[in-house]
C-alpha cells in the first residue's frame, strides 16, 4: 500500500484525477480526517473539503499508476 498527499481543488481537477485513476485496476480511496471515500466516486470526492489536501492510499498500485497522478501529488 502506498500514500500520497493530493489536491484536487477544483471541478476540472476532479474530473481528470478521478478519469485517470478509473483506467487502472487498483484500489484507491481518498482520507480526510476520519473519512474514507472511494477515490474512483465523483460524488464522493465532493462531499470532501476540496480546499484541504487530502490522502490518497494505494493499494496494489505500480509506476505506471504513481507516474499518471504525479500532477496531482504534493509534498
Amino acid at each position: 500500500m502506498q500514500e500520497v498527499r493530493v489536491y484536487l481543488n477544483s471541478i476540472d481537477r476532479v474530473k481528470n484525477f478521478v478519469n485517470t485513476i478509473s483506467k487502472y485496476d487498483a484500489e484507491f480511496d481518498l482520507i480526510s480526517g476520519r473519512y474514507v471515500i472511494d477515490a474512483k466516486s465523483i460524488m464522493g470526492i465532493f462531499s470532501l473539503d476540496l480546499s484541504k489536501t487530502q490522502i490518497l492510499q494505494i493499494t496494489n498500485g505500480t509506476k505506471e499508476v504513481m507516474a499518471a497522478i504525479a500532477e496531482f501529488m504534493v509534498e
